[in-house]
């Protein structure tokens, strides 16, 4: 459990937002996981000050993540049009000085964020430490190096610009998507219908990243899915977005007959709710680290992640376990090659370090976390 109180770089008083009905902007651009985790800002504000009005700021790709949460009052989009149509982009930063915002969480911490915290007029304004902004904000944080807890980097540092304030209630550390019966209801129906078996194990595949250098090799992919089909008596759904379908035909005719028979790859959510939905009737989510692995834990379903070696585990490798949530780095395997360096200047060498998990290391893990989901 993360303390109420983390430790604060800010050197202005707590806040008090009780009595009146603040208005509070959360700004979280770029993707999925970032958007999902952000939203715990949200959530424990509300739930510490029922009486406040909170604006969530995010790109349009990412609203299904937040879709139905009750601790939202207002999604406020940043459009794609906005960063290069300059003129759109002033009249967005026109409307939100309109909108009176008593505080502004610069979540997100980058030049557009920066220009619409700017434009708020909040009299409260709390990001991330950089020298460049710093007259921007009243209060400022440093992002960590190292978690303190199990909920990783990503999730501490959000929580953490909550310290300004005087919360009474113990920290929500988990983000959570909320699915509806009817949503749940209509995937399990697909799934039947598809003839799918629900009395045998059902896997959803993250077979590729967002990316080739945050996608497992393909031979090696196929390998682990067939060991998958040896060694249970599984079926495999694949997740994938439309411009991966070729990627994804070459991974699937390189696995075995056997394999392929149990993979249903007509079966393609069309939407990520839709994903999220057929996702929640399965028992796992197997595959490359991504916002796919962040959903699945935010719907209570197990993972295992394989994560790509240029990718810092210790910021996105949220509630493991060893039991229903565990993860993979080439890190943990040859430790003395990372000391010292930094993980976002391996991003050139990716496509070459992925060569060196082979199968048969992902596999060793991979076995103890089928046999700990069986259980």
């Amino acid at each position: 459990m993360i303390k109420t109180r983390l430790d604060s770089e800010s050197i202005s008083p707590p806040l008090e937002c009780g009595g009146e009905t603040p208005r509070i902007l959360i700004i979280q651009q770029k993707m999925i996981g970032d958007v999902l985790v952000s939203s715990l800002i949200c959530e424990n504000l509300k739930k510490n000050y029922p009486n406040s009005e909170i604006h969530y700021l995010i790109n349009r790709f990412t609203m299904p993540v937040i879709e139905n949460n009750p601790h939202i009052d207002e999604i406020i989009v940043f459009e794609e049009l906005y960063k290069s149509n300059k003129i759109e982009f002033f009249k967005f930063l026109k409307d939100i000085k309109k909108s009176r915002y008593d505080i502004v969480i610069d979540a997100y911490g980058k030049l557009e964020s920066n220009l619409i915290t700017l434009s708020s007029g909040a009299k409260t304004k709390i990001s991330w430490k950089k020298s460049h902004t710093r007259f921007i904000y009243t209060h400022l944080f440093k992002n960590s190096t190292k978690p303190k807890t199990n909920a990783g980097i990503a999730i501490e540092d959000r929580l953490k610009l909550l310290t300004p304030f005087n919360l009474k209630l113990p920290l929500i550390t988990r983000p959570k998507i909320y699915l509806t019966d009817t949503e749940i209801s209509k995937a399990r129906g697909l799934l039947k219908r598809s003839k799918i078996n629900m009395t045998k194990p059902l896997y959803m595949v993250s077979v590729l990243g967002s990316s080739s250098i945050k996608s497992y090799p393909f031979e090696y992919m196929a390998i682990v899915m067939d060991y998958i089909i040896e060694s249970t008596d599984a079926q495999l759904l694949f997740n994938y977005v439309p411009n991966q379908k070729e990627e994804v035909l070459d991974i699937y005719n390189l696995c075995k007959k056997q394999t392929q028979e149990q993979i249903f790859i007509e079966i393609k959510p069309n939407s990520i709710r839709e994903f999220l939905a057929m996702t929640s009737s399965c028992d796992a989510l197997i595959g490359n680290e991504g916002g796919a692995v962040n959903m699945a834990k935010a719907i209570q379903i197990p993972t295992f992640t394989i994560f790509s070696p240029w990718i810092d585990k210790k910021v996105w490798s949220s509630f493991e376990d060893g039991n229903q949530n565990i993860s993979i780095h080439l890190n943990e395997l040859i430790p003395d090659y990372y000391s010292g360096k930094k993980f976002k200047n391996l991003k050139a060498k990716s496509l070459e370090l992925y060569r060196k998990l082979s199968p048969d290391k992902v596999i060793k893990k991979l076995d103890r976390f089928l046999l700990n989901i069986k259980e």
